[in-house]
């Protein structure tokens, strides 16, 4: 994008905060790759105006957006038609303006799934998944994981209930088997998983790691993290100490913009860009 001008479109995120957001380094990316006049900036809606935000949107012609935390499931309330798969997820990232009125979608889980396939060139249908964590992140990922067919997932969480909802949501719509447990993971629960995934923020900005380290993984296992601050959390070192197929969380995040992006212009990134975009980061992260 080379000038900003009266005609020059307007994509944004909305969260709470969102001074720490990646997104805009990747839609402005893209924008400017595909010759589209536009730009995405970033709004901090405080919790308690997320009705006035939407409207915000709305009214001022603010033609796409994503929601972060803590407004995917409240905006909801507010948008006039809601993708099937945003439904069942129980949320919404991505909100498209046609004409004043608004579209809701999630792109969260095929953010991580794109990513796991990207990664180590493996589809999920038949895996067998461990997920830790229970909350929004996880039943997105959970249920997409089970759209595309995965064998079983068992999501461990402290809270039992949180992780038992998401199991029984996907027992009653999918064949993939889904179990809950609240345990501590040992060695035996790791040495018959195809796929482990994190979706708890622990390792975030610490070298804390959701399991015990000294436990062994099975050579073929895929390690997924969807912590992206640092870029090698706790967990992906584990992962990479044992040469595993590592999906970074940053991958989904940029798989979750690439989503939204298509959804707004029509247009389908390549994997090159998933590279350069991958490279911003990285060098923004050296230089932070």
């Amino acid at each position: 994008m080379s000038s900003i001008s009266s005609k020059t479109k307007v994509y944004s995120v909305i969260g709470h905060p969102v001074s720490q957001s990646f997104s805009p380094k990747i839609h402005n990316y893209l924008f400017e790759k595909y010759d589209i006049d536009a730009v995405y900036v970033s709004y901090d809606v405080n919790p308690d105006r997320v009705k006035e935000g939407i409207e915000g949107i709305r009214h001022l012609g603010i033609m796409g957006t994503n929601v972060t935390i803590p407004h995917k499931i409240e905006v909801m309330k507010y948008l006039d038609e809601i993708d099937e798969k945003a439904k069942l997820f129980g949320a919404v990232n991505t909100i498209k303006n046609v004409d004043g009125k608004l579209y809701g979608y999630n792109t969260d889980g095929t953010g991580l799934t794109k990513s796991i396939r990207d990664s180590s060139g493996e589809d999920i249908k038949g895996k067998k998944v461990l997920i830790i964590g229970a909350g929004g992140a996880c039943r997105s990922i959970a249920i997409q994981l089970a759209i595309e067919e995965a064998a079983s997932i068992e999501i461990v969480n402290r809270s039992i209930e949180k992780a038992q909802i998401i199991a029984d949501t996907i027992n009653s719509h999918f064949e993939t088997k889904a179990i809950a447990s609240s345990k501590t993971i040992t060695q035996d629960d790791i040495d018959n998983v195809d796929i482990l995934i994190n979706t708890t923020p622990i390792g975030m900005g610490t070298d804390e790691s959701p399991i015990d380290t000294s436990l062994v993984p099975p050579k073929n296992m895929i390690v997924a993290d969807a912590v992206y601050k640092p870029h090698e959390t706790a967990l992906i070192k584990w992962g990479l100490k044992y040469n595993l197929k590592i999906a970074y969380g940053i991958q989904m995040l940029i798989n979750q913009g690439i989503h939204s992006f298509s959804i707004w212009t029509g247009v389908n990134p390549t994997l090159e860009d998933t590279e350069n975009i991958l490279k911003i980061f990285l060098e923004q992260q050296k230089n932070a």
